[in-house]
């Protein structure tokens, strides 16, 4: 069988040269004469290796989890709940800011389909978004049976409440926020995180040794 003529660019490179674009412009903003100049490639080379414009995006938006996996599974592999809280929210303060100049300030997810006539992009950017939000939401879970969050908390009301501070965080980024202002905003959103059981019952018994002496 005659096999198609083989590809003439390299996939990732086309991807991330994408994603800044559509990073930029945001997905109706970004044209294809944009996309293919970035790209390195024609129209029809586009076509043949994505399908059209959204089967593009949609490749690019799975290079972005690709490219963000080694944060997520660092965030998720700390060794407590309020550990996870700090990583996730002072990684993305530190991605949103800093971003080496080889993207915009601030999170693809966010900035790429704000405003589209097309619901099925926002649509798209919300399952990925909701992604990282179940992983946290599993995580926490796992944390309250452990014994490492109170019997009070709720997981899933902690990962949506770190979800809304990253994208807060992020569009702060956009404005022009430092890497330490960012910060500063995760340390405050920190500063709310439900105190271990284990430093409940400690905090329990300090206190109750102290009515005993007073007593």
């Amino acid at each position: 069988m005659r096999t198609g003529r083989p590809r003439s660019f390299c996939t990732d490179t086309a991807l991330d040269r994408a994603m800044t674009v559509f990073w930029r412009h945001g997905y109706e903003g970004a044209s294809l004469a944009d996309l293919t100049a970035a790209m390195g490639i024609n129209a029809p080379s586009l076509y043949a290796a994505f399908g059209n414009k959204e089967g593009l995006f949609r490749s690019v938006l799975q290079r972005y989890d690709d490219r963000r996996k080694g944060f997520m599974d660092n965030v998720l592999a700390a060794p407590d709940a309020q550990t996870v809280a700090r990583r996730f929210l002072e990684g993305v303060a530190d991605f949103a800011a800093d971003t080496s100049g080889l993207n915009p300030p601030g999170c693809l997810l966010l900035q790429s389909g704000l405003s589209c006539a097309d619901q099925v992009i926002p649509d798209e950017l919300a399952r990925h978004r909701a992604e990282k939000e179940k992983a946290l939401r599993e995580r926490f879970a796992r944390a309250k049976t452990e014994g490492d969050l109170p019997k009070t908390a709720d997981p899933a009301a902690l990962a949506r409440y770190l979800v809304a501070m990253a994208n807060g965080i992020s569009v702060q980024a956009t404005t022009g926020a430092s890497i330490e202002e960012l910060r500063q905003i995760a340390s405050m959103a920190l500063a709310a995180w439900p105190a271990a059981a284990s430093d409940v019952k400690t905090k329990t018994k300090d206190r109750t040794k102290r009515r005993e002496k007073v007593e």
